[in-house]
């Protein structure tokens, strides 16, 4: 008997970003649905998808020669990429200024601590993420970059994460077999739902691309800026990466809702996942269940529930 080749053996945290498996659900899934499909990012070693762009923007700062060895780098975040961040500079070996607020988990601040991250707290109204939040943020990163001659990420406006999100999806078109009718993604900087469905409409220019946002502050399409509590999503005003045409259509998805969508997956699939996740799936089902038994939607989890243990997503769950 041959003897199965034993697992190769890495040099890096960084080669465990991205192939990640793929789960059809179940129990969510209401009668007369597509399949949903969702992509399983919390595998990641964040345990989120913003491991992909961090290591994208921090690999083409270096390979261009505007990130040099030993430099600082800077960043405003609702906290996934600053902790996705904080991993790809410590494993690089960069100092990181994070400006982050008190909108966002105490987990993931912690996190970004914990792996070297300086954190630069600006304060929020009432705990709820909005244009204003978001633009004193971007004024707080702007001014250590301008004080400390830092690169700076800027993941708002930086396309070098695009290349990341074409690679995930060749990684579901593969793993569906290109067997696939329709992405459906939350949008924050808009990199993920612009860089997928990119590679996706490559493979099959019909395919249908649904961007999620939050009904309170639904900017994309065309309602009122406004506060709301999923994490990673809505900027509050349309984002730089976002273009004419990226989506199909945009759905909109209440945070009361896309909460308990998160609940339900966590009970039902086993499955534990941030709002942002939730939102997606209340927008895969209904888009699903319009596109009937016989399509199959891909949507993400993004990220691991274990971000939000302290907010209100979770902290009464044992109640």
């Amino acid at each position: 008997m041959v003897a199965a080749a034993a697992p190769r053996i890495g040099t890096s945290i960084l080669e465990l970003i991205g192939d990640t498996p793929m789960l059809a659900l179940n129990r969510v899934v209401p009668p007369g649905c597509a399949r949903i499909l969702v992509k399983l990012e919390s595998v990641n070693p964040t345990g989120s998808m913003k491991d992909r762009m961090a290591l994208a923007m921090i690999e083409a700062g270096e390979r261009s020669g505007r990130l040099r060895p030993g430099q600082r780098v800077v960043e405003y975040t609702g906290g996934s990429t600053g902790v996705s961040l904080a991993l790809v500079c410590a494993a690089r070996g960069y100092p990181l200024s994070i400006v982050t607020s008190d909108a966002f988990s105490t987990e993931k601040r912690s996190h970004m601590a914990a792996l070297g991250a300086e954190l630069t707290i600006v304060p929020s109204h009432g705990g709820g993420m909005d244009e204003a939040l978001t633009r004193n943020m971007i004024e707080a990163a702007r001014q250590i970059t301008e004080r400390t001659g830092a690169f700076w990420t800027d993941q708002l406006r930086n396309t070098d994460q695009l290349s990341a999100y074409h690679a995930m999806a060749e990684e579901i078109w593969a793993q569906t077999g290109g067997r696939i009718d329709a992405f459906v993604q939350a949008t924050g900087t808009a990199a993920c739902v612009r860089g997928v469905g990119e590679g996706l409409r490559r493979r099959k220019d019909d395919i249908r691309i649904v961007a999620v946002e939050p009904a309170e502050s639904a900017v994309l399409s065309g309602g009122k800026s406004g506060a709301h509590k999923i994490e990673g999503a809505g900027a509050g005003f349309v984002v730089p990466l976002w273009q004419a045409g990226i989506a199909d259509e945009i759905a909109r998805v209440a945070t009361d809702q896309a909460m308990a969508m998160a609940r339900r997956l966590a009970r039902e699939e086993a499955l534990f996942a941030g709002t942002s996740t939730g939102a997606n799936l209340c927008a895969a089902i209904e888009l699903g269940m319009r596109l009937g038994p016989r399509a199959t939607v891909v949507t993400v989890l993004c990220d691991t529930g274990i971000k939000y243990i302290s907010t209100a997503l979770y902290k009464d769950s044992a109640a």
